[in-house]
């Protein structure tokens, strides 16, 4: 009975209802670029579902020939997984705003309101909201009709597509291809650089260190086309730090995050897992705590306990790039050129020394990241796999 319950947790949760969805667009409740490909043209091929987490609907599909991840229903996952109280939950009620009613202004006002919130009060917000508005009016007839605005706020309170939004000039996030209501379709999922991504997720944690290194070797790409992985995803460390719409951190620095293309180009397989400084340091501000496990938002966003005050301090105990340097160690230094080792391990070791600390971080994280950055290139730079 016991081994019945444990497999009745392995099975993927993908209950979404596609006919519900375009019976709202039908009813003329919800709309979007791809609703018509979706319910009426029927071009959109939906194939596996991916995900094994309840909330998280994630399927692989076709649509115009090119491979697909679809996405719908998404709740947020930041939280989900570190436990109920760890991070600020959303109010998940669809298509409820805008109003009857809402002038363009007002929703520009209500959509600008919602971005300072959530990414802080920044001079680029206006820009984003341009672009929110821009998305809406997918047909190009110069106007937002309720539907359109009711979609793209949908959307706008999902962690992944508000990123996904704020990232889009960046090359090592999937692009976003269009969306119908709450559904939106991403570029196809990436290549994943740790072995174990294909077990079930109950499965993972049991996986040995020691098997995980020799499946590394074993199955993972070769050694250089893993340093040109590890140099797009310093990358887009730097990306995150000081972006035009703010600063955000990695909550959940793992190899199941650490996707790649075809031409092993750095691909961020799961945003769920950055979160905006500005949600963070809101839920981290007076927080009550008794130690510093009590101060952690998603994963492994962690800042210190102030044991006096019995409150959470705002600087984060271990910035995205110590984190990171983490993840490369196992990632690089295994199958590293015998000339190249010693010098990696000696960088990749007083990178993950860096702390969080606001003096820290900007010359001193720049400084460490370019240096490591330049090791690597050296090394595989006038070679195929440059």
């Amino acid at each position: 009975m016991r081994r019945l319950r444990r497999l009745a947790h392995l099975v993927l949760f993908c209950p979404f209802s596609k006919g519900l969805q375009c019976d709202q667009y039908r009813k003329g409740i919800i709309s979007g670029s791809i609703c018509q490909d979706l319910c009426n043209l029927r071009q959109v091929e939906w194939r596996t579902c991916l995900s094994s987490v309840p909330g998280q609907q994630v399927y692989s599909g076709l649509w115009q020939g090119k491979e697909v991840t679809i996405k719908c229903g998404i709740e947020e996952s930041l939280d989900s997984k570190a436990g109920a109280d760890t991070a600020p939950r959303r109010e998940l009620v669809l298509f409820d705003k805008p109003t009857r009613g809402t002038s363009i202004k007002e929703f520009q006002e209500m959509t600008l309101s919602f971005l300072k919130a959530n990414l802080g009060d920044l001079p680029s917000l206006p820009a984003l909201v341009g672009q929110v508005l821009l998305m809406a009016d997918f047909n190009k007839d110069h106007r937002v009709s309720l539907a359109e605005a009711k979609s793209v706020w949908a959307l706008l309170q999902r962690n992944e597509f508000l990123l996904l939004l704020s990232l889009q000039e960046k090359e090592h996030a999937s692009r976003l291809l269009g969306y119908c209501g709450d559904l939106y379709i991403t570029e196809g999922v990436p290549h994943s650089s740790w072995p174990g991504a294909a077990l079930p997720p109950l499965l993972r944690p049991l996986l040995p260190p020691a098997l995980h290194r020799a499946l590394q070797q074993w199955l993972g790409p070769a050694w250089p086309w893993r340093a040109k992985i590890a140099i797009g995803l310093l990358e887009f460390v730097e990306e995150l730090f000081h972006g035009a719409y703010g600063t955000f951190y990695m909550c959940e620095t793992t190899l199941a995050n650490v996707g790649y293309t075809a031409k092993y180009d750095f691909r961020m397989a799961d945003l769920q897992q950055v979160a905006p400084e500005a949600a963070v340091r809101r839920f981290l501000r007076g927080r009550h705590c008794e130690h510093s496990a009590d101060c952690t938002y998603g994963r492994d966003c962690r800042a210190p306990c102030d044991t006096l005050l019995r409150q959470c301090k705002g600087d984060l105990v271990q910035p995205n790039l110590a984190k990171v340097c983490e993840l490369l160690r196992d990632y690089l230094l295994p199958g590293a050129p015998a000339g190249l080792r010693t010098e990696l391990g000696k960088q990749l070791r007083t990178c993950t020394t860096l702390s969080g600390l606001a003096s820290q971080v900007e010359a001193h994280h720049s400084l460490v990241l370019s240096h490591l950055k330049t090791l690597l290139w050296k090394q595989i730079s006038n070679t195929k796999y440059a």
